[in-house]
């Protein structure tokens, strides 16, 4: 269980959540669902403007749209680390934090590497948070740029009832 100073978030992927603000209530989006929508603007920007442009250009509009969206969006947002006593006051900088919940890491380059979602994996691990988006604007498609990151997951798996098989399983020798 995670707490902040308004409310209290308990796997936020499971449950509708909500917490007062004066005399209303106000739902709080889920993980599953800001990542939608970081998913969705990134989508329109890659459309709008294809790959090439520097990756501070992409987070400004990422930014932008997202908080068109209603969302609260951290840039390059300081993450201090303790080392054996000795705190490391901005070990780390997040490209953007979502509604404090989802980090997310931002590339422009051709080619997707496999130390970049190392990095987001030790932003998860080192901030506490469970989700975190990697979108690469590089990309030519950027489906191929772009991977959801969940730390400790412990939701459901999915039942073979809703996999999709499109070929018989064959034995492999």
């Amino acid at each position: 269980m995670r707490r902040s100073r308004l409310y209290t978030v308990r796997s936020c992927c499971q449950f509708n959540l909500t917490r007062r603000c004066g005399d209303a209530e106000v739902r709080l989006m889920t993980e599953n669902e800001i990542t939608q929508d970081i998913l969705d603007s990134s989508i329109k920007i890659h459309r709008q403007f294809g790959p090439g442009m520097l990756e501070s250009v992409y987070e400004v509009l990422l930014a932008e749209e997202l908080k068109r969206r209603g969302h609260k969006v951290e840039r390059q947002k300081p993450i201090s680390l303790e080392y054996e006593g000795a705190l490391l006051d901005t070990a780390f900088r997040l490209d953007m934090l979502v509604d404090g919940m989802v980090i997310v890491e931002l590339k422009s380059t051709e080619q997707m590497h496999p130390v970049f979602a190392k990095q987001v994996k030790t932003y998860l691990t080192v901030t506490g948070l469970h989700v975190g988006v990697l979108v690469n604007f590089g990309m030519e498609k950027l489906k191929d740029g772009y991977l959801r990151i969940v730390r400790d997951y412990s939701g459901p798996r999915p039942s073979e009832q809703n996999l999709r098989i499109s070929a018989p399983p064959r034995e492999i020798k």
